[in-house]
């Protein structure tokens, strides 16, 4: 029988994260910290460079954005940070206004973010269809791997066997031992055969000056007036809604990869106050990096919120104590670990001959739309929106031309049955009008809706509006068979939007 000192110990070992349990997690979960710190270096400068701002804005954001959302955030093990879809909505801000407005945006936009996860916005994401979500993987995947392209174009000939070598380390070093992130060891001796044998290739330090201290904490250098507030707001509101779509696909998408849930709410506000952290430290703000978490999760096999810390902290410490080593990282180095990440990403399986010849022809458009546009507008936010809503669209075809009518007279030809089946709603209410024989009907018409469901004013319209063409012939109708949802919007609404009473 255990003591109650026992049952106390078994119970705060219990609350105990699981990374402080197992050396063999705990290793996994720094290792890949360590992997993501090193991929978002380069990345985090190039998106400083497409905001217009200096580096150090970029890296102090991811910095911020990874330690604050591994305490707040909803998704353990996801990666947030500067991004090029944050950086493409507030550069023309900076280019106008300056770099203090575009501080001042983070903030707002952070604001915005919590206002809309305590909304319940992050429920909309169980209308994204499957179809939309595969679409969005595989775009991503492509967008990954076309922005590695640049990176081997007019470089030095000696780019090019560092890149296979990266590759074909990566491939094989699993074979050898899972231990280690097989992407740190290709970094690892890729930048020791650089340097050892000096050969001159584009590096991490090309990019850009790395910080050499710590960010310090302020307000925006920006007047606070309305006049402010009202350049600022659409921008903000623009990011906070590019950065939560972004952030709840990558979420969705890494819930899947783990077999685990996470709360979308509390992803939607974590996000929220991450950018305000980070717009009070200076940085330039972000969400959700879908290519480095992909390197977490899917790579290195991460799955704690330790990760997520440490891949900020350790961003810190390459830039402020190692500066220099890393500067001289190859980035052949890093573009093989992204050109492998977006080969993992891909589902592959999903344009397989088999796949595509089962799925229905509406499925594979959705999907074609969605990687089309996302591909058009470098914006996987926008390939989103229109694929959920070319997706409804075919749904709303496919379900309207399910309404039917079908007419039973009486024997003694004095009534006559209409029974309808189906859903009603506004797009198959429309033609629900023209399928009663008005001048020819009996004088007493039954229409039995017990087969079907009355969603929307539009099919109350239309009932009435049938209704009211038999009245004019002198004619009764009496609708039967309405459900308690249906009675009670009938009941509401009927004579009130056709004016007939």
């Amino acid at each position: 029988m255990s003591t109650p000192v026992q049952s106390t110990a078994a119970r705060l070992r219990a609350f105990r994260p699981s990374w402080s349990r197992s050396p063999k997690v705990l290793r996994t979960e720094v290792l890949g910290g360590l992997v993501v710190a090193l991929a978002l270096i380069p990345e985090a400068i190039s998106f400083s460079i497409i905001a217009g701002v200096d580096p150090s804005v970029g890296l102090f954001a991811s910095f911020t954005m990874a330690v604050t959302i591994a305490v707040v955030g909803g998704r353990p093990a996801m990666i947030s940070a500067a991004t090029g879809a944050v950086a493409l909505v507030t550069a023309p801000l900076n280019r106008e206004h300056g770099l203090g407005y575009l501080i001042a945006c983070v903030i707002l936009a952070g604001v915005f973010q919590i206002v809309l996860g305590a909304l319940g916005v992050a429920r909309l994401m169980r209308f994204v269809p499957r179809s939309v979500m595969v679409g969005f993987v595989n775009s991503l995947a492509v967008l990954i791997f076309m922005t590695q392209i640049p990176e081997l174009r007019d470089v030095p000939w000696a780019v090019y066997p560092l890149f296979v070598g990266g590759l074909t380390l990566m491939a094989l070093f699993p074979k050898v031992t899972k231990a280690v992130p097989a992407p740190l060891v290709s970094i690892v001796v890729l930048t020791a055969i650089t340097v050892a044998a000096g050969i001159a290739v584009p590096t991490v330090g090309d990019r850009g000056a790395l910080p050499s201290s710590l960010p310090v904490p302020g307000l925006p250098d920006v007047p606070f007036t309305l006049d402010t507030l009202t350049t600022v707001a659409p921008y903000a509101l623009a990011m906070a809604l590019v950065g939560l779509m972004e952030s709840l696909m990558t979420a969705r998408l890494v819930d899947d990869i783990t077999d685990t849930p996470s709360s979308k709410t509390r992803e939607s506000v974590g996000q929220g106050i991450a950018n305000i952290v980070t717009g009070l430290f200076g940085g330039m703000g972000g969400c959700a990096m879908i290519g480095q978490t992909m390197i977490n999760v899917r790579v290195s096999g991460a799955r704690t919120r330790l990760s997520t810390f440490l891949a900020g902290a350790f961003l810190m410490v390459l830039c402020i104590v190692f500066g220099p080593v890393v500067s001289d990282i190859p980035m052949a180095a890093l573009v093989a670990v992204m050109v492998m990440v977006s080969f993992a990403t891909f589902d592959w399986h999903s344009i397989a001959p088999g796949t595509l010849k089962r799925l229905p022809v509406g499925e594979i458009a959705v999907m074609l739309v969605t990687v089309a546009c996302v591909l058009a507008t470098q914006n996987l936010a926008v390939g989103v929106v229109v694929g959920t809503v070319t997706a409804m669209v075919i749904f709303t075809r496919r379900v309207a031309r399910t309404a039917d009518v079908t007419a039973v007279t009486d024997p003694d030809g004095k009534s006559v049955v209409y029974s309808v089946t189906g859903e009603l709603f506004f797009a198959s209410s429309n033609e629900l009008v023209a399928r009663f024989d008005y001048a020819n009907d009996p004088e007493t018409v039954v229409i039995d809706l017990s087969a079907t469901h009355i969603w929307d004013a539009s099919s109350v319209a239309a009932l009435d509006t049938v209704t009211a063409k038999y009245a004019q012939r002198g004619k009764t109708v009496e609708i039967t068979g309405l459900n308690q949802p249906s009675e009670r919007l009938h009941k509401t609404l009927s004579g009130e939007l056709t004016g007939s009473h």
